[in-house]
This record gives structure tokens, C-alpha cells and sequence, in this order.
């Protein structure tokens, strides 16, 4: 099998999330929960479960869920929290929709692995990953999206659903999209999945309350370690992963960004955000062909270079030229997000 590697989303080791929602506002249908059959029972008619069936693995009792969307092979038997994940996949894949101006079609099933511990996920890393398999051992809590698959486990319902929904996205656009995103795009966007509330058996994302990365903004800001626009639109996050500062400031920016150029001014940029992430679906980024080329090819990594060519040229010509007169906008639009945040050192 050929493999694709991905850069890891460092900043999961450290993600904290905001959940607002109802934790477990559904009941068991039966006492015997303790048993993949017991399990299937519970689960076959909910909404957004298209058949469930038990899944023959090497890692523990499990059971495969069918959606519209998603094939989920999940060893996490714990009830109230697998009755909800079926919803979940399918309103993150509604959610990535919303990015762009009208929804395209999913042909072919998105697979996700969900874990009940973390040895269960380590030993199905080893196998899955391969050589790259020391890499991905590295991350502490967490997932990681490789070989079409999105891979996780249990690390709390909040967390667990924001890392998810975090690799969801970048499983989505490795589907559907022929070129790949900049580095600060891809990740700012995926972190706009982070944070959910559950209402009446539906989830609502919602960007403005991921308070970890409002948190990680508040104290870049405040500590004056801002990364200038020009330097953080052509970072690769494997620049900065050595310190810890440094990995907060890209990611708390990158998902700064992409709510700037989506909100400020009543969206006044969004068409061109728009238009930016058109071009990356369709391929059509007026770029040279061998960069073309590199874009397009998903098995070929991306490259600190890659970055620093290719995301200033597409910022210049889909969003703005004049990058420090936006700097003082989008500086401004930090401030102003984080104003009511405050942390734990703070009075």
C-alpha cells in the first residue's frame, strides 16, 4: 500500500476545547450495553445510522457504524458517547460544506477509526503507519489523518469530538480538493471544528467559543510574540513545532486569520476567501506547473519552501497585496476577539 504522510497537528498536545452543549441527554434503551451485540441493538435506529455491525478486529470488541457519509470502526463501547458519534461525522461533513459557497458531492465514504484507549490505538499505529509509525507515537492526545483514514481514541467526550471534527477536515479536502491548501488555511480552518454544542440530537459548531485558541491568542498577544502575517503565511507548522510558544502563536494566528477574512467587516472578504478555496478544489491557482504539480500530488510532502512560494503568491492575488496595511486590520481583529478572555493568570 502506498502511504501518504501528513504533517502531524502538533498543537493537539495541547488543545483544550469549548463544549457547551448537554453532555449525555440520551438514555439507554437496554442494560445489556456491555457487548457489541448490546451496542448494535442501541444503535440501529438512530437517525443517522445507516446499519451497524461488529467489526472483527485484532484490538478489542467493536463495531462498524455506517452513515451517509462515514464508515466508523470504533473498539469505544461506552454508550451514551458512541450514541452520539454517528451525528457527529455527519454535522462536521455538513459543517465543511459551509466553507464554500455551495455544496459539492461525496462520492465515495470516509473512514474513521475510533479507539476505546490509547494502547489499543498504539498498536493499531504501529501497523497502520509503518516506518512513519515513531512519528505519529509522538502525539500525546490526539488524532491523525494518514491513508484516508482519520484515527483516534478516547481521550473525553469534548476533546475526542474536537480533534475528530479538527482531522474530519483535513480528511474532507484531501478528498475532494485537487490542490493542497497553504499551511496556514488548511490548519486555520480546521480549527474552526473544534468547538460544538449538542442540541436536540444535532451539533452546531461554533468557532467564536474555541476557547483554547482564544486562550493561546490572548497570551501570544499579551506576551508580544505575535507571528508577522508576511512570515506566518508562508510557515510550515514544522518550523515552529520545537517551541511550545512558537506552536501556539501559529496555530491560535492561522485560526485567527481565516475567522478575519470570513467575519471582519461583516465578511467584506469572504468572496475572496471564496475564490481562494474554489481555486484549490477545482485547481485552477494560476500557478507555474511544476508548483502545479506539487500541489496537486499528495504523496509528496509539504515543504517549508512550498509554503513560503506558493501562500504569498495566492494571498497576494486572491486576498490582499498591501499585506502590512491588513496586518494593522487583522491585528486589530485579534484584539478585539479576545477582549472578554481571560487566563487562569490573570484577575
Amino acid at each position: 500500500m502506498n502511504r501518504i504522510v501528513y504533517t502531524i497537528t502538533a498543537v493537539f498536545l495541547l488543545i483544550t476545547s469549548c463544549d457547551t452543549g448537554s453532555r449525555y441527554p440520551d438514555k439507554p434503551a437496554t442494560s445489556n450495553l456491555s457487548t457489541p451485540t448490546g451496542i448494535i441493538n442501541y444503535l440501529k435506529n438512530l437517525p443517522a445510522v445507516k446499519d451497524v455491525q461488529p467489526w472483527q478486529n485484532i484490538y478489542g470488541p467493536g463495531v462498524t457504524i455506517t452513515t451517509k457519509h462515514y464508515i466508523v470502526h470504533t473498539t469505544l463501547l461506552e454508550p451514551l458517547m458512541l450514541r452520539q458519534v454517528p451525528g457527529f461525522v455527519e454535522s462536521a461533513h455538513k459543517a465543511y460544506q459551509s466553507q464554500l459557497p455551495k455544496p459539492i458531492e461525496t462520492k465515495t465514504m470516509f473512514t474513521v477509526y475510533l479507539f476505546a484507549d490509547r494502547a489499543q490505538w498504539e498498536e493499531f499505529t504501529k501497523e497502520f503507519t509503518g516506518p512513519a509509525a515513531r512519528l505519529y507515537l509522538k502525539i500525546k492526545k490526539g488524532a491523525y489523518y494518514l491513508n484516508d483514514a482519520c484515527v483516534t481514541y478516547n481521550i473525553g467526550r469534548t476533546r475526542t469530538f474536537s480533534v475528530l471534527a479538527h482531522e474530519g477536515w483535513h480528511h474532507f479536502n484531501s478528498k475532494h480538493f485537487i490542490y493542497r491548501m497553504p499551511s496556514w488555511l488548511d490548519e486555520g480552518i480546521a480549527m474552526l471544528f473544534e468547538a460544538s454544542r449538542y442540541e436536540k440530537g444535532l451539533f452546531y459548531f461554533d468557532p467564536q467559543q474555541n476557547s483554547g485558541r482564544l486562550g493561546s491568542l490572548r497570551k501570544t498577544l499579551q506576551t508580544d510574540n505575535i507571528i508577522p502575517l508576511r512570515t506566518l503565511i508562508g510557515l510550515n507548522p514544522g518550523e515552529v513545532v520545537s517551541d511550545t510558544d512558537d506552536v501556539m502563536a501559529f496555530y491560535s494566528q492561522s485560526y485567527a486569520l481565516v475567522r478575519f477574512l470570513r467575519e471582519e467587516n461583516y465578511g467584506i472578504r469572504l468572496s475572496n476567501y471564496h475564490d481562494l478555496l474554489l481555486g484549490a478544489l477545482r485547481g485552477s491557482w494560476p500557478l507555474d506547473a511544476p508548483l502545479q504539480k506539487i500541489a496537486a500530488n499528495r504523496n509528496i510532502p509539504l515543504t517549508t519552501k512550498w509554503n513560503k512560494v506558493v501562500s504569498p503568491k495566492l494571498f497576494s492575488l486572491y486576498i490582499e497585496e498591501d499585506l502590512e496595511r491588513l496586518e494593522a486590520e487583522y491585528l486589530a481583529f485579534c484584539r478585539k476577539i479576545v477582549y472578554r478572555v481571560r487566563l487562569t493568570n490573570e484577575k
